[in-house]
């Protein structure tokens, strides 16, 4: 305790000093640390703008910068083969069709698109269920619809399971309705607000045989990869040419490598600006003690003359730059979890609608990690060369 209360006496003493001192902790520590909190909550806001999409799902569709998109335009007949490929559990047309909706006197114009009886979107139900596999098999004239089409057709509320609405020509009956997504600029949607079964979709709205694209449903999210390669292989032996059609996929695991990709290369540079920063903290602590070490010398020598040993020596100078090191990646932890803080209250969370905890324990093991290596690699020799001095020789210095 006393030679603490010393380090904090003789740091108090000189605190422009010792404040300049620690200024590149401060910044190489709330840099890094502001990164990890950002590059946190973009991974939820990752999960927030492609909330609604299942895990085990993708879309296949013809790269449009092939030679010759019409030959690998995805047909209707192209699907039963797809569902019979190893892992996959359906496949099924993409469509969106933007209709006039009525229910009772109210009306809006909404998308449609198809879906199956395994969602591409996971929200869950408010009312009623999801298309069901009767419902698939049989074209069923049902309909489940969103939150948003919901509010705007019965704006009285209540169940409206049961209920008829009215696309053009075409009557279906509510069979469920969606809880509201996430509230966010960014959340993206991957279906209309009025989703049919896609065996009645390509009924009443696909002209002719081909499709955009085709939704593909897997066993398990693990297998997409592999599954990706199988369903564009057999496109192309569907198609008659194994070698010259081009397709493109699109899922979730994919999109957030992508994103995960840019902010592992940002956490670098980051990185190594704070690892900049705490060479030069390093060096300047280093400095310091050397410097509090020269001015101190005479001190030393009474110390050491009435009987203060080389290892208490030692410990009082080693504890100064301990001290000198936890308050400035304290400071740099506040400042850090402050700055990320801000910027994913004030603009992610409400870009994605995803709110994502702060990582306290990542980021003060960052703090603590910083503070230990900086002491022990640039506190150590000052302290080592006090507790050398000699004591006749420290006594006569002036």
């Amino acid at each position: 305790m006393p030679y603490i209360e010393e380090a904090f006496r003789v740091l108090w003493a000189n605190k422009i000093r010792t404040l300049l001192t620690m200024l590149g902790l401060i910044i190489g520590v709330g840099a890094v640390i502001a990164i990890q909190v950002l590059g946190n909550s973009m991974a939820g806001a990752v999960d927030g703008a492609l909330g609604t999409l299942t895990d085990n799902s993708f879309v296949v569709f013809p790269s449009s910068t092939q030679r010759d998109v019409t030959s690998a335009a995805i047909r209707l007949r192209d699907l039963p083969p797809l569902r019979t490929l190893p892992g996959v559990v359906d496949a099924m047309p993409l469509g969106f069709s933007t209709e006039l909706i009525r229910a009772g006197h109210a009306h809006g114009r909404f998308g449609i698109s198809p879906d199956s009886s395994i969602s591409f979107q996971n929200l869950p139900i408010r009312y009623g269920r999801h298309i069901s596999d009767d419902d698939v098999a049989g074209a069923a004239n049902v309909a489940v619809i969103s939150d948003k089409a919901f509010q705007r057709l019965f704006p009285g509320g209540g169940d409206p399971t049961g209920e008829s609405i009215y696309a053009g020509p075409n009557r279906y009956e509510i069979v469920g309705v969606q809880q509201p997504p996430k509230r966010g600029i960014l959340n993206a949607q991957f279906s209309g607000d009025v989703t049919i079964p896609y065996t009645t979709y390509v009924n009443e709205y696909v002209r002719g045989s081909s499709v955009i694209g085709a939704g593909i449903i897997s066993e398990n999210a693990a297998d997409i990869p592999q599954i990706e390669i199988a369903v564009q292989d057999k496109l192309r032996e569907l198609h008659g040419n194994p070698q010259g059609l081009e397709y493109q996929t699109f899922d979730k695991a994919k999109f957030s490598q992508g994103i995960g990709g840019i902010f592992n290369a940002l956490t670098i540079v980051v990185a190594l600006i704070g690892a900049v920063a705490l060479l030069v903290a390093g060096i300047g602590i280093t400095n310091i003690m050397l410097v509090s070490v020269t001015e101190r010398t005479r001190e030393i020598g009474v110390r050491k003359a009435i009987g203060a040993r080389s290892g208490q020596v030692l410990l009082q100078f080693f504890i100064e730059a301990l001290l000198m090191c936890s308050i400035g990646c304290a400071i740099g932890l506040v400042i850090g979890l402050s700055i990320g803080a801000f910027v994913n209250d004030v603009f992610i969370v409400k870009i994605t609608g995803n709110i994502v905890p702060l990582p306290w324990l990542q980021a003060v093991l960052i703090a603590v990690g910083f503070a230990t290596i900086v002491t022990l690699a640039c506190g150590t020799y000052p302290a080592y060369r006090a507790a050398k001095l000699d004591p006749i020789e420290a006594l006569r210095y002036e």
